[in-house]
């Protein structure tokens, strides 16, 4: 077919929970699966390999979904060809001088450029059997990426007969998760390969930033508690649990990681595991902090106050600075005695207009803390060098930094 027919009306659909199409002159249904929390599409419309990328684009961001009933591995190429048309500049707008914005407002237009251009090219849809199975010519096995993702899957019900639907470009970012919890990221910190793998599991934020690893690292451990055999750590916001174990491994007895996210939990433990870490790292959930003191307590909170667009972006934006707030208002009650806070921290935030030094500050002197010392590091990651980036002038000023609090007590005073 060369253009798609488009129905009168769009057909019901139960946000977030079915989708509904119409083919061969029936009604059909299946769950509708987004991981961050999309809407399932109105206008749904069958598309196969006759269709141009063209016209393909152009449905897309008219709002309606191409489910796909042709080659599998020819709907990744129409993907790519659509992802070139969004990235492509207007002419009327290269020959224009952009006015300049301030960096908040640089932040805030490229998220939404972002947003949009995920809500079009999720447009092309894949349809799973029962089993996660793809009834699609040249279709990979996706069984076990699936399951990992979304769990097992369900039995047959009246309504889907088992079926779901989801994004292609979901399902490749289910994928690429799946290879690298597979293969794993290698941690120097951990020590030598091959037992230095942190194995990120989907959903959960993947430790590929080394620089704040590399400061837990090296920083002066405090003491432990008077009375106690050796020092006992809080990790905050545990995630694949790296922290944790770069703790351990650096000879910490006693480690408990939290978490309230069951993915993250899930990752953490396995990691544990597969370090061979059981003996000194605990993994519970809780809200920030678990019960109890320790001598150390670790957080590593989402760097930008935002608010996040899916589940994975919660390890980069804390709406409103919860996170962080939390943490420094509950850090004083989990201390030991002459035990210390490390925060671990971007200045991204700071150059973005997001939050100032002097708020950061504040809240600490709001909450009882004062500053030990400060550890900086300059980001490795490739964006910090990209100068395509609109985001450039405030990445190139980047520093993440580990801030050691301690309590004020009088004799701080």
């Amino acid at each position: 077919m060369s253009d798609p027919v488009i129905p009168e009306r769009p057909l019901p659909v139960s946000a977030n929970t079915d989708i509904h199409w119409q083919e061969s002159g029936r009604a059909c249904s299946a769950r509708w699966r987004s991981e961050r929390g999309a809407t399932a599409p109105r206008q749904v419309v069958l598309a196969d390999d006759t269709l141009t990328a063209d016209t393909a684009y152009r449905l897309a961001c008219a709002g309606t979904a191409l489910l796909w009933r042709g080659d599998f591995q020819n709907a990744r190429q129409l993907l790519q060809a659509m992802a070139r048309r969004a990235d492509q500049v207007p002419k009327r707008k290269r020959a224009k001088v952009p006015a300049p914005v301030s960096a908040a407002e640089a932040f805030h237009q490229q998220r939404l450029a972002q947003s949009q251009r995920a809500r079009t090219l999720g447009m092309i849809l894949i349809e799973f059997n029962a089993d996660y199975s793809i009834g699609l010519r040249r279709a990979p096995d996706v069984k076990a990426a699936c399951t990992e993702a979304w769990g097992e899957a369900e039995a047959n019900s009246d309504t889907t007969s088992g079926h779901s639907v989801a994004s292609l470009r979901e399902l490749l970012g289910i994928t690429s998760a799946f290879e690298w919890q597979r293969v794993g990221v290698e941690v120097s910190s951990l020590g030598a390969a091959p037992n230095n793998r942190i194995h990120p599991h989907y959903g959960v934020f993947s430790p590929v930033r080394g620089e704040y690893i590399q400061l837990v690292a090296t920083a002066h451990l405090p003491k432990p508690a008077k009375g106690q055999d050796g020092l006992t750590a809080f990790d905050i916001g545990t995630g694949t649990g790296v922290l944790a174990a770069v703790l351990a491994r650096r000879g910490v007895p006693h480690i408990i990681g939290t978490d309230m996210d069951e993915r993250a939990l899930a990752c953490a433990r396995a990691n544990v595991a597969q370090l061979g870490l059981q003996e000194q790292i605990s993994v519970v959930q809780a809200d920030l902090f678990p019960p109890g003191r320790a001598s150390l307590v670790v957080c590593n909170p989402p760097w930008l106050p935002a608010r996040p667009g899916s589940p994975l972006e919660r390890a980069v934006y804390d709406e409103g600075g919860q996170m962080l707030s939390g943490f420094l208002a509950g850090l004083s009650a989990h201390l030991e005695p002459k035990g210390e806070g490390w925060l671990i921290l971007s200045s991204l935030a700071e150059h973005l207009g997001l939050r100032s030094r002097e708020a950061l500050l504040a809240l600490f002197e709001q909450h009882g803390l004062r500053v030990i010392s400060r550890i900086d590091a300059k980001p490795l990651h490739p964006k910090a060098s990209d100068a395509s980036d609109p985001l450039h002038q405030a990445r190139a000023q980047e520093v993440t930094s580990l801030w050691r609090l301690a309590v004020v007590t009088s004799s701080t005073l």
